[in-house]
């Protein structure tokens, strides 16, 4: 007989994600240890841990209906006896480099892990090492590891390597380097991200004789893989890891402050940029960077409001784009996506009927990938 009496929930771990988006906490409530991940609001999904009673035959269904973590059934646990509490200092948790899953670690070993495409909602639960099978609170983690232990340890390895001294450094030289014979010398460098993970800055390569405008480009934004490309994708690999970059004859000090919005975006948001991506721009229009009505290049009376997001630009007017490819992190090619200033009405046209049918009506209107004042 289970004791109807459920005491208020101990927090055993709390973990916020290295990006601030999600937040993990295990907790004990003398019955059961239940993990969930939490967005700004309110948990997203949950991962039933361990019972800490003899697992009864079926699950109480009031129970879960007052809002706590079930007592498994016998069928589904590996310990129908139930385990001992678990012990809040041999827990810790390990986030994925996207930021938006994570795994809890007992002793360092794996017991639960939450990736970021389980959701409640959908009936996509956690895995946890005790679970047998597949319930509506917790998946089998053993039927699993051989698609999660490999990302557990690329996690392990990545932040590793990221909390290093030269980590970093690392990083930012190789782009900066891969950047200097196609763009030509650095000369601005602003950091972008108020020295909150994702780290990114921005380098400005100013204009040269057979370039006459500045290219602006974020340097660290493919030092970690975006979020839910791998929920959307069967092959993220291409389009994990992007920088922004923008041309312009704009003042670069003015043009650079989009990437301030931009450039950590996907992290904060839980969201990705891909080739075509268009971002409506989080304040009034009149505070957008990259100009107004007609100095952002949008059509006359219509105020900028909105970035696309292009990796091949060509298709619109101007001079060929530089060649940007050739960088590649963590096994993944990075993609340069080009931002094109847009109006929120264009934003809404390529939202309805594909980011192909607004190229085409920029190209009509014979718009320029180049942002000029």
């Amino acid at each position: 007989m289970i004791p109807s009496q459920v005491q208020q929930p101990v927090t055993l771990l709390e973990s916020v994600s290295p990006y601030g988006s999600r937040r993990l906490t295990v907790e004990y409530d003398g019955l059961t240890t239940a993990a969930y991940l939490h967005d700004d609001t309110s948990p997203i999904s949950a991962a039933w841990i361990a019972n800490h009673v003899p697992a009864p035959a079926s699950t109480d269904q009031a129970r879960v209906e007052a809002g706590h973590a079930p007592v498994m059934p016998a069928g589904r646990t590996r310990q129908p006896a139930g385990r001992p509490p678990l012990d809040a200092g041999t827990l810790e948790a390990l986030w994925f480099e996207e930021g938006d899953g994570v795994a809890v670690l007992e002793n360092g070993r794996l017991l639960a892990v939450i990736p970021g495409w389980a959701d409640m909602s959908r009936g996509m639960p956690g895995y946890s090492r005790d679970v047998i099978g597949q319930t509506p609170f917790g998946w089998s983690l053993e039927d699993a590891l051989e698609g999660l232990a490999p990302r557990v340890d690329k996690a392990g390895a990545y932040w590793r390597w990221r909390q290093s001294p030269n980590g970093w450094g690392q990083f930012q030289q190789a782009l900066l380097g891969h950047l200097m014979p196609r763009l030509g010398p650095g000369a601005h460098y602003w950091e972008a991200s108020a020295g909150r993970q994702p780290v990114v800055g921005i380098s400005e390569r100013p204009g040269v004789p057979h370039r006459p405008y500045t290219v602006l480009s974020t340097v660290g934004m493919s030092c970690q893989r975006m979020p839910v490309v791998e929920q959307v994708l069967d092959d993220p690999r291409e389009y994990a890891r992007v920088e922004l970059a923008l041309a312009t004859t704009l003042p670069s000090a003015q043009a650079a402050r989009v990437f301030l919005w931009l450039a950590t975006y996907p992290w904060r948001a839980v969201t990705w940029f891909g080739p075509g991506h268009s971002v409506k721009w989080y304040h009034e229009e009149s505070t957008f960077p990259l100009g107004g009505s007609t100095a952002a290049g949008t059509a006359a009376g219509t105020a900028a409001g909105a970035v696309l997001l292009l990796d091949s630009p060509g298709s619109l007017l101007g001079p060929d784009a530089p060649d940007l490819s050739g960088f590649s992190f963590g096994g993944d090619p990075v993609r340069w996506l080009w931002i094109v200033p847009i109006s929120e009405r264009d934003r809404q046209l390529a939202k309805e009927r594909g980011s192909a049918s607004l190229i085409n009506r920029l190209a009509a209107q014979r718009r320029s990938w180049v942002v000029s004042g």
